[in-house]
């Protein structure tokens, strides 16, 4: 069973969870439909990821980490 990441906490105005996903997506110069493509998804899906429309399951996660070359805890907001 694949485990999803919900943001920590969504109440706030500027997650930071879903803004490192964007930032460092541009930071890479990729285009959302390059990084649904290396997740194999549908560029709509990793949109949603983005907006904070839908949970990440955790082998996205670490699959982002790894594509950016950051620890998860940065992506979610913990460093």
């Amino acid at each position: 069973m694949i485990k999803s990441i919900v943001p920590i906490d969504t109440m706030q105005g500027d997650n930071m969870y879903f803004k490192r996903l964007r930032d460092l997506r541009e930071d890479h110069d990729m285009k959302q439909s390059e990084v649904a493509e290396y997740l194999g998804i549908q560029q709509t899906v990793y949109s949603r990821y983005e907006r904070g429309f839908q949970s990440i399951p955790v082998e996205h996660l670490i699959k982002l980490a790894d594509l950016y070359k950051v620890s998860t805890d940065y992506i979610l907001g913990r460093k």
